[in-house]
């Protein structure tokens, strides 16, 4: 890829030298003709080359028999145009006008040059402009009426375009710069059903129909907030920092976002403990040294916009900070009740398995006389 662009470059250089050896100047790329809507916004783009760089200007000519060409400068027409030129080996440029309207409509002129007296007031350059035209089309935008109807569990947005309008080839719905819908019908009319309600599926839809230009119409889906608790739970420990966060995931976004504790009331920035963020569709709520007393307890976060208002419950449980030792403490508690169970039960038997001196004595003395008794009886028998 490195090499191509070294290998372009290289033969624009080649090209430049050779126009400046001729002492002529050479469009790369011309601008486009166009066709755009009123509000709609056009861009077009020129670049040539020479030795030295050229100059590029931009001119413009009404569709009024009378009107003659004007040049066009950055800022010009309220500022809707901008023009944009870099000279880098060659020259480059880029004009772009912003919420056409029918008077932009017209023949638009590049005209590049590099001769040193091509601005002089007196001198006539020996090399003239060079011109490249494009004409730009501005058509009037049609009327699009937009609508979104419940019927049976579902949501039928429609799109209807009022004449006179270019021929449509066909129609698509998109949503989040996703294509829902597609069809290549040709009429004026289009709908989009889905199955659910309103709250379920807010949001932009767009509405557009394949014409030259393309025709855009767009469908909002509105709702009051449906305000959800990034977690209906948290915990935090004793002395730190506790953070609730509640967000909502519908359209239009919330306009204004509120803080309220149960048996508190609203929760305010300028309190010193209580830090609320908000932007758009989320809050955030920072508890500064959270306090076992006074912070564990139920919290609301609470979104208003022109639909509605909406809110969730986060429940807020602070614990000490010896509450991670509880566990460890609980184990050794057990060690040592089992520890004293055994050593009680070892000290409770030991006594009963001593012997007893007495019996201890007597039986060997009871054997003895035994052994005596059957060597008599054994002599006996001899005789």
């Amino acid at each position: 890829m490195a090499a191509g662009t070294r290998a372009v470059l290289a033969l624009l250089v080649l090209c430049s030298m050779a126009a400046g050896a001729a002492g002529t100047t050479g469009f790369i790329k011309s601008p486009l003709s166009q066709k755009r809507l009123t509000q709609d916004s056009v861009e077009l783009y020129c670049e040539a080359i020479g030795n030295p760089i050229p100059e590029i200007q931009w001119w413009f000519e009404g569709n009024d028999p009378n009107e003659t060409y004007a040049q066009l400068w950055d800022g010009a027409r309220q500022d809707r145009v901008k023009i944009n030129a870099t000279y880098n080996l060659h020259s480059t440029s880029t004009i772009s006008i912003a919420n056409l309207t029918g008077d932009d409509s017209g023949m638009y002129e590049c005209r590049a040059s590099n001769d040193p007296d091509r601005n002089h007031l007196s001198k006539s350059p020996k090399v003239k402009w060079i011109r490249s035209q494009a004409n730009v089309f501005v058509i009037e935008r049609p009327e699009i009426t937009a609508q979104v109807t419940e019927s049976s569990g579902k949501l039928i947005l429609s799109c209807n375009m009022s004449a006179p309008y270019p021929t449509i080839t066909g129609h698509k719905w998109i949503h989040k710069e996703k294509v829902v819908d597609q069809d290549e019908n040709a009429g004026a009319f289009t709908s989009y059903t889905i199955d659910g309600k309103r709250e379920e599926h807010s949001g932009v839809y767009e509405c557009v129909f394949e014409a030259n230009p393309q025709i855009r119409g767009q469908v909002n889906i509105s709702v009051a907030p449906q305000v959800t608790a990034y977690k209906k739970s948290e915990h935090g420990n004793e002395g730190d920092t506790g953070v609730l966060v509640c967000k909502n995931p519908s359209f239009p976004a919330v306009t204004t976002w509120s803080w309220s504790k149960h048996g508190h009331g609203a929760l305010e920035n300028a309190s010193g403990r209580y830090i609320i963020k908000s932007s758009g569709n989320k809050t955030e709520l920072r508890i500064l040294k959270l306090d076992i007393e006074q912070d564990t307890g139920d919290y609301f976060c609470n979104g208003t916009n022109s639909y509605g208002t909406g809110n969730d419950k986060v429940n807020l449980r602070v614990r000490s900070r010896l509450a991670a030792l509880w566990p460890f403490l609980g184990i050794v508690a057990e060690v040592l009740v089992l520890v004293t169970i055994i050593f009680i039960y070892e000290k409770r038997r030991k006594p009963d398995e001593v012997p007893d001196d007495d019996d201890g004595g007597s039986a060997p003395l009871k054997s003895n006389a035994t052994n005596h008794k059957d060597k008599n009886v054994r002599q006996r028998n001899a005789n």
